[in-house]
């Protein structure tokens, strides 16, 4: 911070210091630490100390899951996406008019890459032209999603300028708003749930975040994976340091970077990034807790250097320029650190995993197998993490660091003038410490009474970033595959008879039966049925498990398609193929006709019979051919009649030669007893 800021601050932060009861040794110990700056505050325990005595406590980032639905609510905080997320939005706009309902959310508080996959209620959807969901195929194309990145001069939607011109006008344009329109149609009662299984849609998305990130690499801004970028933004943006980069010292954020983009192995053999990832937070976040998450994730440590500007450690092992010996340490503190209470057997590891959804996943323990009777564990988690062999690397360093032993060593302010800019020292104090390499933690103590300079640390190995991911990422647990909704069967075993009841009168009507094979108590079935030639169509609903349903009563004689479909609670499945069946309403035929003769004329030809003595008989068909043969015989006409009575008609337009005849006795529905042949005839 600005000197005159710092100078201004710090009597009364001491002040405040000492009346919460801190001694004053102390204060006077961290009162050179306080000076440093703000950047050097975010670094140890004082600054955390700082920041909950005298300021508002502020929420944690986001976790994963915090996302999955939209946030309604009067003036949310704004949010900032850094990297590949899956996330709702906060609603700007819901309304609903004509049977329609609009929804605008806004996604990040900038400009963003691009829209990767949209979801509703977690189904991800294929949109066609004019942003309609075509699949999955139950929303029907009843829903339209359009979308904003947010550029700095965006437009407003035309749809919900049409619909809502009082409220809603092309000046409502979402500047720098990366935001969603989702447009939802009602649909008929019978359809709801069909359509909307799970009620109003919520959408959700996997977007690529912010594209404006500054690469000092490259001097140039774009999208990012690399979390030393991001870190690197952060400070910069008024929801983070409020720096600027006169104020960070960027060769060594070049370097971090780097690492960030260095190829690893993964356990199946495949490459992958050392440190890259994703994440979202809000603007009231406690920006100390959001640069927390990057820091962890790419294993960066913060220092100001000697002119003051903020600088980096990368995620990496940098040989140790700093060798202190016997002759240039005054003392050390050196603890083992193998008590049972603070080492650890097994690190667990939680993380964004994609293939997840992106939501957090557990990553296969580190260290002794679990479980044990000892259950020493640690757990370390991400939410920038987004791949299992970076999560299980971060794990080894927990379980290495966990374990180390601790030192404290106080040496001569000269050898020792360059620690507080290190990660790594070199200490040379045999046998304990042959040419240990120690990781600095804390803020080193400098003491210009005695120029010395004091400084905690671990010992750790030199291969401490080696990984070898064959024997030691392990398997995460396998992804539980979402079992896609099936919706509603169709019928099974659907089949339709033509079945016949007594309506009185000796008369009786035809009706369809169809029948089923149970698949579930709670399944209905539906059938439908219409004239082939054309007309209204009909349907009837069965009660719940029952597997014989009836139509209502059919015109006698009209071929009619039949198909059926299934309800459960609501939803409906798809229809079933079509059965063609023509309704009979008497099967049983009447008797033959009796007296049967033939005569031959000039181009005609007389029938004559008498009927039988059947209740069901109303009258006959009548036959001729060249050959004695009814197969391709002709139908000449239909003479209706009353049972038992002697009938006759003359057919003309026969031509000449010899000719043979049929009669063939019917019932109301048509159904015809056997033939009867009239004999050889002349036709003049």
């Amino acid at each position: 911070m600005p000197e005159t800021i710092a100078a201004f601050l710090l009597p009364s932060l001491i002040q405040g210091l000492g009346a919460i009861g801190i001694p004053i040794a102390t204060i006077a110990a961290i009162s050179p630490a306080l000076a440093l700056g703000a950047s050097y505050l975010l670094l140890g325990g004082v600054a955390l100390l700082a920041s909950s005595v005298f300021t508002p406590a502020k929420p944690d980032a986001p976790k994963p899951e915090d996302g999955k639905y939209n946030l309604k609510q009067s003036v949310p905080p704004l949010t900032y996406v850094l990297g590949r997320v899956k996330k709702g939005g906060d609603y700007v706009f819901l309304e609903e008019t004509g049977g329609v309902a609009y929804h605008v959310t806004v996604l990040a508080a900038h400009h963003i890459q691009g829209f990767v996959v949209h979801f509703l209620h977690d189904e991800s959807v294929g949109l066609g032209v004019g942003g309609y969901v075509t699949s999955p195929a139950h929303f029907d194309s009843q829903v339209a999603i359009g979308t904003r990145v947010g550029d700095d001069d965006s437009s407003a939607y035309d749809s919900i300028v049409a619909a809502f011109p009082g409220i809603w006008t092309d000046d409502h344009r979402g500047d720098g708003l990366a935001t969603v329109a989702m447009i939802v149609r009602s649909v008929a009662a019978e359809d709801l749930q069909s359509v909307y299984p799970n009620g109003m849609p919520v959408h959700t998305a996997i977007i690529d975040g912010n594209d404006r990130i500054y690469d000092p690499r490259t001097d140039s801004y774009g999208y990012t994976d690399n979390l030393a970028l991001h870190r690197l933004w952060h400070l910069t943006h008024p929801v983070g340091g409020k720096l600027t980069l006169d104020d960070i010292h960027l060769p060594d954020w070049i370097v971090a970077a780097d690492v960030c983009d260095e190829t690893v192995t993964n356990r199946s053999g495949g490459t992958e990034p050392r440190y890259q990832g994703g994440f979202w937070f809000r603007a009231d976040n406690d920006p100390v807790a959001v640069g927390r998450i990057m820091d962890q994730a790419a294993e960066l440590v913060l220092y100001e250097t000697p002119e003051g500007k903020v600088g980096v450690h990368p995620g990496a092992m940098v040989l140790p320029d700093i060798r202190l010996t016997e002759n240039d340490i005054i003392s050390v503190n050196y603890d083992p650190n193998k008590r049972k209470g603070t080492t650890v057997l097994a690190v667990r590891g939680r993380y964004t995993d994609p293939e997840k959804g992106f939501n957090t996943a557990d990553a296969a323990i580190y260290g002794v197998p679990y479980p044990t009777d000892d259950e020493r564990t640690k757990t370390v988690g991400n939410q920038a993490v987004q791949r299992h062999n970076h999560c299980a690397r971060i794990q080894k360093l927990a379980y290495i660091r966990a374990n180390a032993p601790r030192v404290t060593v106080k040496a001569h302010y000269e050898p020792a003038k360059l620690v507080p800019y290190r990660r790594f020292v070199r200490v040379h104090v045999p046998p304990k410490m042959d040419e240990a390499i120690v990781e600095i933690i804390g803020q080193p103590k400098m003491s210009l009474r005695g120029l010395t300079m004091e400084f905690e640390g671990i010992v750790v190995p030199f291969d401490l970033y080696e990984f070898n991911a064959v024997t030691e990422e392990g398997i995460p647990g396998a992804n539980v595959t979402p079992v896609e909704p099936e919706g509603v069967p169709q019928p099974e075993d659907f089949a339709v008879t033509i079945q016949t009841e007594d309506v009185g009168g000796g008369a009786s009507a035809a009706f369809g039966e169809a029948t089923f094979t149970l698949q579930s108590e709670t399944f209905q079935y539906q059938v439908q049925w219409e004239p082939t030639a054309g007309g209204t169509a009909q349907s009837v609903t069965g009660d719940a498990g029952q597997i014989s349903v009836r139509t209502n009563v059919l015109a006698d004689g009209v071929q009619y398609k039949f198909r059926a479909r299934t309800w459960s609670a609501g939803a409906r499945s798809e229809w079933t193929d079509y059965q063609i069946l023509t309704a009979v309403a008497d099967p049983t035929p009447p008797g033959v006709v009796t007296g049967v003769s033939a005569s031959g004329g000039a181009g005609q030809i007389t029938f004559n019979w008498t009927a039988p003595n059947s209740v069901n008989y109303v009258g006959a068909r009548l036959y001729w051919n060249t050959s004695n043969t009814m197969t391709g015989a002709t139908l000449a006409a239909t003479e209706y009649g009353a049972p038992n009575a002697a009938d006759n008609r003359i057919i003309t337009g026969i031509s000449a030669g010899t000719r043979y005849g049929w009669i063939v006795a019917i019932n109301g529905s048509g159904v015809a007893a056997s033939p009867v042949a009239t004999g050889a005839l002349t036709v003049t």
